[in-house]
């Protein structure tokens, strides 16, 4: 199975929700949150798909990549969770200094918080992203779904009436 930038920033958010991704349980169809996260990607930033290129290797998408400056641009409806953002861009620049792309960058961009953060690449940066897919694998290779733990996010999560269905 090929590691996703997704993978990561769920190891990074719910291990319950990665696991029940990466195992064929996808909820994000079903949520509105995840909905209106697509649409502020998709208006906010017109002329982005003209200026920048989709890449796609070794499993991983990124929607909007400026090849000529090496910079991944990630748009992110909030910073609820940003650790896990981080991850997944971090992921995306682990997959492309792999690939030969040298020096890459990130750009996170919060556009209804009006903010942005810059992610640079540090060859630091490989060893924890090889642990990050150890992990990943291994979360996804278990037999059982991890428990749930309840966290402030799981409101919002396009999961959360999966894993309280037993609640009223």
């Amino acid at each position: 199975m090929q590691i996703t930038g997704t993978h990561i920033a769920y190891l990074h958010t719910c291990h319950r929700k990665l696991w029940l991704f990466a195992n064929g349980i996808q909820m994000e169809h079903t949520s509105e949150i995840v909905a209106e996260g697509k649409l502020i990607a998709d208006s906010t930033y017109l002329d982005r798909a003209r200026k920048y290129t989709e890449l796609a290797v070794d499993g991983v998408k990124i929607d909007f990549y400026d090849a000529k400056n090496k910079v991944v641009h990630e748009v992110k409806k909030s910073d609820k969770v940003e650790h896990a953002h981080i991850a997944q861009v971090k992921y995306y620049l682990y997959v492309l200094v792999k690939n030969g792309i040298e020096n890459p960058s990130a750009i996170i961009e919060y556009p209804k918080l009006k903010q942005r953060k810059f992610i640079e690449w540090s060859n630091d940066d490989i060893i924890e992203a090889e642990e990050w897919v150890e992990r990943t694998k291994a979360i996804i290779h278990s037999e059982n779904c991890p428990a749930l733990i309840r966290k402030g996010i799981c409101k919002s999560c396009s999961y959360s009436d999966l894993c309280y269905i037993t609640e009223e």
